[in-house]
């Protein structure tokens, strides 16, 4: 007969004269410190100035921020699991002091107090690297790329050279508009502005047609004047209004997403049937040195013709 085999005993309901301190169970080299390591150090002041005074106490800017950063660390994101790693995860409960804020609190800190705040962290920790010797900001850094597509439909674009030739397009049918009127209403508009246009806008096409209206109103105007007009009335301010604002959304690009405008139209790899397409995305660089992210930043690029 073979020998009876020997567990180790244990008793899940045993008590502990001494209770475990979590400083004991997080080991020395864990990335859990550096995570506290690094932002106890960088100054916060910056996040503070979020909050506003009087009313409930509020749970530390540092933690939550610790919480955050040891989260996407481990590949963590979402709010609610975050949640649940505060409350089950050793290490997460050691950075939190066993504090337990929930997933609004979270996403709160994150989407409110953190907007527009990251950058400044960020450049904090870099300089906090070269402080320490780890990184230097004199020796040549790695920049590598790559194109991130967006999740808005392809098919919903925006091209800068398109908003240039509708509005070429309006400027030129206003122009043949006043001159029309003038051919039927010299006299009504002999003091008026000159028909050339330069730069049309939505004010000053609201204010020509009401003048070549005011003129042509006891005239016998043609039919498909008359439809254009009340085209040009409807439409034309509106559609000049929406061009601007697309134009100032572009900026120095030829294309964007109506859906996303700030992903690109860019020429993405071929697929397996070897078809290189055009889709709105993201083209992220990363500057490194040594393993450590010094910068990061999005490029427009334009697409391939």
């Amino acid at each position: 007969m073979g020998s009876t085999p020997v567990f180790k005993p244990y008793d899940s309901d045993q008590m502990q004269l001494l209770p475990p301190s979590l400083e004991e169970l997080v080991s020395a080299n864990h990335p859990a410190r550096i995570v506290k390591k690094v932002i106890d150090e960088i100054d916060v002041r910056p996040i503070n100035r979020k909050y506003k005074g009087g009313g409930a106490s509020s749970y530390h800017p540092r933690m939550l921020l610790k919480v955050l950063v040891y989260g996407y660390l481990t590949n963590t994101y979402s709010s609610r699991k975050l949640e649940e790693q505060v409350r089950q995860n050793i290490h997460f409960m050691w950075l939190c002091g066993m504090k337990t804020p929930d997933h609004n609190t979270i996403n709160r800190f994150r989407s409110e107090k953190l907007s527009g705040i990251l950058k400044q962290i960020f450049s904090q920790i870099v300089l906090l690297l070269s402080e320490e010797g780890i990184v230097s900001l004199k020796e040549a850094v790695f920049t590598d790329g790559t194109k991130i597509e967006s999740a808005a439909n392809r098919y919903t674009f925006v091209w800068g050279k398109s908003i240039k030739t509708s509005k070429e397009r309006i400027k030129l049918q206003l122009d043949d508009l006043w001159k029309y009127a003038q051919g039927l209403a010299a006299e009504e508009l002999k003091d008026a502005s000159p028909s050339e246009f330069g730069q049309v806008n939505a004010e000053q096409v609201r204010k020509t047609i009401a003048r070549i209206d005011q003129a042509l109103e006891d005239k016998e105007v043609d039919k498909k004047v008359k439809q254009k007009l009340n085209y040009a009335r409807k439409h034309w301010p509106d559609n000049l209004e929406r061009y601007n604002d697309q134009e100032k959304q572009l900026g120095s690009r030829n294309s964007m997403s109506k859906t996303d405008p700030d992903a690109t139209f860019m020429r993405m790899k071929e697929d397996h049937m070897r078809n290189g397409q055009l889709k709105p995305a993201y083209n992220l660089q990363i500057s490194t040195q040594d393993q450590f992210i010094l910068t990061t930043r999005c490029i427009p690029i334009q697409p391939t013709p």
